[in-house]
């Protein structure tokens, strides 16, 4: 089929390399993609690149959204990460913050040109193009002043090895190199619209070795409402909530997003991420890939990456989800909440006995996804969608994550993965347990 078309009827493999920075049902889906097809993504890099580029409604470019035959509200589907490999060859990042005066509300949402608007001209979303490297490189293609809305304090450009396993920040006069051909580095597609990151030639943390491990920081579902798609979560989000700009949402619209933008580095090549429904034809988009994250992202922005991305779908009638799930590798799982051994179960059979006490089970682990402003309003976020999708009491979600789970901070300011062992006829009852068996494996030893 032809990249990046829509197709007349559902496919078996849809690919992707058409952007979007906002998300929602007045996007335009490209697809349908068949109930158990493959969607390939060919993204470009997020944060950084667009927010230098003040055209752009959002901190991120995403891929164009793909609807899925046979999902609607109320159901959900489950995407499989087939497939996830590095394009890029160099990116920059750094820490940053807003440029007074070159924004409304929000510089990730609402660029101006302050010296269009000072002359009663056209100034929100400026079209730019770019003159030279560094800050002032980004140009109002009216007035052709300096418009970029983001200061980068302190930042780095890192180039990786052919293998994609290792990265290493370079010196300045690299970084300059790199930055005369930085669309070429930063392996940026001929329909994306971002400016390339690299062209700012940061080099203040120079000869730091780091692993390489990527993974998808956007994938999942369209919400039920416009949104940029860098603020399709709860601590972003809420910068929304209130705003001067036009796409300002109250806390009620914000609660029908879909926590895409999640950042949370498990996600990953041999994950499953379960995604809600909120539009029909789920709209699954993808984008914000990146080399590597630590957990907590505590800069707010790490290594932004072009990607080929492969996931797989199923759709998984008549589970309603608020947010997501995932299924991460079993080797991220944390301690407490991995797969228990035959061993295990036999130990804690006799112990349960002995004490004249039924052992549960069997159990499998599960995360459940939340967000909100700060963390832990995040991860009240999390427990109260755990007891909804299971049914139970929320202080014995909070019991049992304690004792036999945990909860992971993916980024702050908030947004955490909840890790729970589940009953297998509560994952049986919601339709869950085929799917995590699959990943796990059946119940050993019960």
């Amino acid at each position: 089929m032809t990249v990046g078309a829509p197709v007349a009827g559902a496919s078996q493999r849809v690919v992707v390399d058409r952007y979007t920075d906002i998300v929602g049902p007045s996007v335009e889906m490209l697809g349908p993609v068949a109930d158990g097809g493959r969607i390939e993504f060919l993204t470009v890099p997020g944060c950084w690149g667009p927010m230098i580029t003040p055209s752009l409604r959002s901190g991120h470019e995403v891929s164009l959204p793909v609807r899925v035959e046979g999902a609607r509200v109320g159901d959900a589907v489950a995407l499989h990460i087939e497939q996830l490999e590095q394009v890029s060859r160099a990116t920059t990042s750094g820490t940053g913050s807003g440029w007074d005066g070159r924004y409304i509300s929000d510089p990730f949402v609402a660029g101006i040109c302050p010296t269009c608007r000072d002359a009663g001209r056209h100034f929100l979303y400026p079209d730019t193009y770019l003159e030279g490297t560094g800050e002032s490189a980004v140009r109002c293609r009216t007035c052709h002043s300096e418009v970029v809305p983001f200061h980068m304090e302190t930042g780095y450009t890192m180039v990786f090895d052919d293998d994609m396993g290792i990265g290493v920040t370079v010196s300045p006069e690299r970084a300059a190199e790199i930055a005369g051909d930085a669309r070429a580095w930063n392996g940026i597609s001929e329909h994306a619209r971002q400016h390339p990151i690299s062209v700012l030639a940061r080099a203040d943390m120079v000869g730091v070795m780091t692993r390489c491990r990527i993974s998808a920081g956007n994938l999942g579902s369209v919400p039920c409402v416009d949104l940029p798609s860098s603020h399709n979560c709860g601590d972003f989000g809420a910068f929304l909530v209130g705003a001067e700009h036009e796409l300002a949402v109250t806390e009620e619209e914000l609660e029908g997003r879909t926590d895409v933008h999640m950042d949370v580095d498990s996600v990953r090549q041999g994950a499953i991420v379960v995604v809600p429904v909120k539009v029909d034809g789920a709209g699954i988009y993808a984008g914000d890939c990146h080399a590597m994250i630590g957990d907590g992202e505590i800069a707010v922005h790490t290594t932004d990456i072009a990607a080929r991305l492969v996931v797989r779908v199923e759709v998984l009638k008549g589970l309603a989800l608020d947010g997501p799930l995932l299924l991460p590798p079993v080797e991220d799982l944390p301690f407490l909440a991995q797969p228990y051994r035959a061993d295990e179960v036999a130990r804690g059979r006799a112990l349960a006995g002995a004490n004249r006490t039924r052992l549960e089970g069997p159990v499998l682990p599960v995360q459940v996804l939340g967000s909100g402003p700060f963390v832990n309003a995040a991860v009240d976020n999390a427990v109260d969608r755990a007891a909804k999708l299971f049914a139970v009491p929320r202080d014995e979600i909070l019991n049992r994550a304690t004792v036999a789970g945990a909860v992971d901070i993916g980024r702050l300011p908030g947004f955490v993965q909840l890790s729970l062992q589940a009953k297998l006829d509560i994952l049986e009852r919601i339709g869950l347990a085929d799917l995590v068996t699959a990943q796990y494996g059946a119940p050993a030893g019960w």
